[in-house]
């Protein structure tokens, strides 16, 4: 079977297990058109790599930056490991510049802490950043400011 079909099919059998978690399932393309349409009717998108790819990205600059866009891939069962991390990757073209958005790797952390069963610290970590994004006095370039990775990494340390 090609990868898309036999991916529809494991998505229903998988969904069937939890059946007070109402599932929709989308082409990719409507799928992109409705996150920028109407980005609030979504709460969590399961997807493959290359299309859940796209849609991070995209869904990341519908909020204004790939910079504030946490992103994880969760095993629910704990069997394996889960996974957090920024979906903008590691960003080569920016490494070492100063001007990468440090957010979307401290609200991954914020998300692996509220995994791992540490909510207190989790919600520490969002409020925090919440808090710097609202006092907008820190901003990097992404987000039409001049603070540097290491400003912005100090003001949401400093608001924890």
């Amino acid at each position: 079977q090609f990868g898309m079909v036999l991916w529809d099919e494991v998505f229903r059998e998988v969904a069937k297990e939890y059946p007070d978690v109402k599932t929709s399932s989308l082409l990719v393309d409507a799928a992109a058109m409705d996150f920028v349409r109407k980005p609030e009717v979504f709460d969590v998108v399961v997807a493959s790599n290359l299309f859940g790819d796209i849609l991070t990205d995209l869904s990341a600059a519908v909020t204004g930056s790939i910079g504030l866009a946490a992103s994880a891939n969760i095993n629910p069962e704990r069997a394996y490991p889960s996974m957090f991390e920024p979906v903008h990757g590691s960003a080569p073209d920016i490494a070492g510049k100063g001007i990468a958005n440090p957010l979307a790797a401290v609200l991954s952390v914020g998300m692996m802490l509220e995994h791992l069963g540490n909510e207190a610290a989790a919600k520490a970590v969002h409020a925090a950043v919440a808090r710097v994004l609202k006092e907008g006095t820190v901003r990097t370039p992404d987000l039409g400011g001049k603070s540097t990775t290491k400003e912005m990494g100090e003001a949401v340390r400093l608001a924890v």
